[in-house]
């Protein structure tokens, strides 16, 4: 039985998984990478650089910083959508909310690993002998509390839609 779309019968679970999704994008646009330095002098010469060498938002970092929130966003208004429809939930919705999720998670554990493959070698080499730091910013942090709330929503999703369907079995034997 297919529900009709209303704001009422989304569940809390599906608001949360958009609400998850809506954040990831929104962290793409905040600091995801930053250049730190030990040594006062280099701080100051960092502090003279343009904002956008010292500081990276998702979109001009890795493919590990910026394509990880899209498929929360997509995933998250895919449940909201088409949530209500049986069929779909019943066929998959919330496992694949689930395994986005967990891509979406590797692929950002990923980009943690490989955060200062950003910049090149002799780059890297270069803030190596000043003292300069790569390291994550607060938009990278965000990112992951997104994904992981996602993640764990879309478990209670998974395992409130494997109730729904025992309890319709249920109701479907009885009436026979």
């Amino acid at each position: 039985m297919t529900q009709p779309f209303s704001v009422k019968s989304v569940t809390w679970r599906e608001w949360l998984g958009l609400a998850a999704g809506l954040l990831a994008l929104g962290s793409t646009f905040l600091p995801w990478t930053t250049l730190t330095a030990t040594k006062p002098d280099i701080e100051d010469i960092l502090a003279q650089l343009p904002q956008s060498d010292v500081v990276r938002d998702a979109w001009h970092s890795s493919f590990f910083a910026w394509c990880p929130p899209l498929p929360l966003l997509l995933a998250g208004l895919a449940v909201v959508f088409f949530g209500r429809i049986r069929n779909l939930r019943v066929s998959g919705l919330p496992h694949l909310w689930l395994v986005v999720a967990a891509a979406s998670l590797l692929l950002m554990a990923l980009g943690w690993l490989t955060l200062d493959w950003e910049f090149d070698a002799d780059q890297r080499g270069i803030f190596e002998a000043a003292g300069v730091a790569i390291g994550p910013g607060f938009g990278r942090f965000l990112g992951l509390f997104a994904a992981l709330v996602s993640g764990v929503v879309a478990f209670l999703d998974v395992r409130a839609m494997r109730a729904e369907s025992r309890q319709s079995r249920k109701s479907r034997s009885k009436s026979s």
